[in-house]
This record gives C-alpha cells, structure tokens and sequence, in this order.
C-alpha cells in the first residue's frame, strides 16, 4: 500500500492538470507555415519610438506618452496569420495588446476586422482575449461587434504563446497553441469580410470599455505596459495573387473546416474557458447579428 499511494497521488495530480487543458487537437498548423522576419514582412506604423527589438522579439509599450503598432507590407485576401505573443503582468487595467486584420486605411468609416484582444486586468485577475468580428462599417459610428471572450487555461504573462487567425472564402478559426478556440462560417456575404485586410499589431489605452466595461482605468504609475511579439507568421493568398491561389486550411482537410479531435478540442474551450458569447446575450439585438440565428 505505502508503494501504491505515491503513484496514487502523481495519477490524481495529473488527473486534476488534464481536467484544466484542453485535449490535443491532433493537427497543428503553425507547423505548415514558415515564420518570418518582422522587418521582412511589417513596418511600423506609429508610436516608433515606443517599438524596439530585443533577443528577436518585438516589443511595444504603452506610456503616458503614446503606445505603438504595426502592420504588414502586403495586403491579403485570406491566409494563415499568427505570432508568439508574451503579455505583461500587474495591473495592466484600460491596455489593449492586440494583433489583428483590418482594411481601416483602405476603407475608413466603411471597414472589416478580425480581433484578437488581450484587454488588461487588475491585480489577481485574468487577462480577458477578446474575439471580434466586424463587417463593412460594423466596427464604424453604430458599433455591432461579434464578441467571444475567454479566460485562457495558462498565466500569458509567463511566456510566449501562439496565436493566430485563419481566413479563408468559407470561414474564419481563431486559434491558441494550434487549439481553435472560435470558429465563425461564412453564412452570407452580408455577415463575412471579403476585402483584402493587412495584418496589425498594437498596444494603446481603452480605458473608456476595455476592463470591467471601463470601471478600471490605465493607471500610468504602472508604465510602460509592454507587449513582446515573435514568430510571426503570414501565409496565403495577398491581394495581388492570382485568382487561382487557394486558401489555406487551418486542419487536415485542404477544403477548411475542423477535424473530429479539433471540434472536441474547441467544445473543451467552450466548456471551460468561454465567458462571453455575443450570440447568447439577452440584451443584444440579434436582428444586427442574424449569423446567431440563421
């Protein structure tokens, strides 16, 4: 008995880990798409002095001052998009860390968007990643956002993870170390961005929403908030491909879509990481977000 309650205690301890991660997806597509140079395949887009390199990570920071972002050389019209991302920890209430598709330059006013968002905490408390999806002028004037928030299984603060987004004609997979944690399909024209985005990077302050609603503002005794970027990742079809590019796939099937171990993977992430869904939100008006129903 004294030999088997050791093993015991190592088999409950194990058991207990499991039960907080998610189950092997079984595909991993970070590993079919080679990572780049950031000079190679970004630029800098504001708040240059506030981005630097260091030991082949990005970094970018927050202060009183300004905060900072980039952005792709090339516009694409779908694609594999990803980086290994290291968020900062403490009180980083109000600061958004955030890597993205957007054609905001290009259509101001009238624009499409694909978020990732870390939106800053207090101390003691997660950070939120916000998914968000916005169509033709959505994210513009009247906002109607498509919001899945998540309170990830590990502390993002204590390393680099990867995170990506997949877009292609027929859908759209956010993705967390290879887990797909949202998928959102192509239901009509009318609810999916079809215009070429260029991928972004950026931190800046949005007291005014990002934490608890706003009821915890940037507090610039904590500054600089920093956010470290590497592995980046930008694959598929630019907007100056031939028609005949095919898109790429975030699984096993070269036609899209989420194998059988992907979607139980995902329905873990559903069930034990997923704090806010926009389509089961009673106070919505689910006339301006027809995809929860049709």
């Amino acid at each position: 008995m004294a030999f088997f309650l050791p093993l015991l205690l190592i088999l409950m301890a194990y058991s207990a880990n499991a039960a907080y991660w998610p189950p092997s997806p079984g595909y991993y597509p970070s590993s079919k798409f080679r990572s780049m140079n950031f000079y190679k395949g970004f630029r800098n887009l504001w708040g240059p002095q506030h981005q630097r390199m260091d030991n082949n990570a990005l970094a970018i920071w927050l202060d009183r001052n300004s905060g900072s972002g980039f952005k792709s050389v090339r516009p694409f019209r779908s694609g594999y998009f990803g980086a290994s991302i290291k968020l900062q920890p403490g009180y980083t209430a109000g600061v958004i860390t955030a890597f993205y598709l957007s054609n905001n330059e290009a259509h101001p006013g009238y624009h499409d968007e694909v978020d990732i968002e870390f939106l800053g905490t207090t101390f003691g408390k997660p950070y939120t990643l916000q998914t968000n999806v916005y169509i033709r002028g959505s994210g513009d004037g009247r906002i109607i956002g498509r919001e899945m928030k998540f309170h990830l299984w590990f502390d993002p603060t204590q390393g680099f993870h990867h995170y990506a987004i997949l877009w292609s004609p027929k859908e759209i997979i956010f993705l967390v170390d290879d887990v797909p944690i949202r998928r959102y399909p192509r239901k009509s024209d009318a609810t999916f961005p079809l215009r070429p985005m260029w991928v972004y990077g950026s931190i800046w302050d949005a007291s005014s929403w990002a934490t608890e609603d706003g009821k915890y503002k940037a507090d610039y005794r904590y500054q600089p908030f920093v956010g470290s970027y590497t592995n980046f990742k930008a694959s598929g079809c630019t907007a100056y491909s031939p028609r005949w590019c095919r898109p790429v796939s975030a699984s096993p099937f070269p036609s899209g879509g989420l194998s059988g171990r992907q979607k139980l993977a995902m329905s873990w992430v559903h069930s034990h990481a997923l704090v806010y869904d926009y389509c089961r939100d009673s106070k919505r008006d689910h006339s301006l977000t027809p995809e929860c129903w049709g």
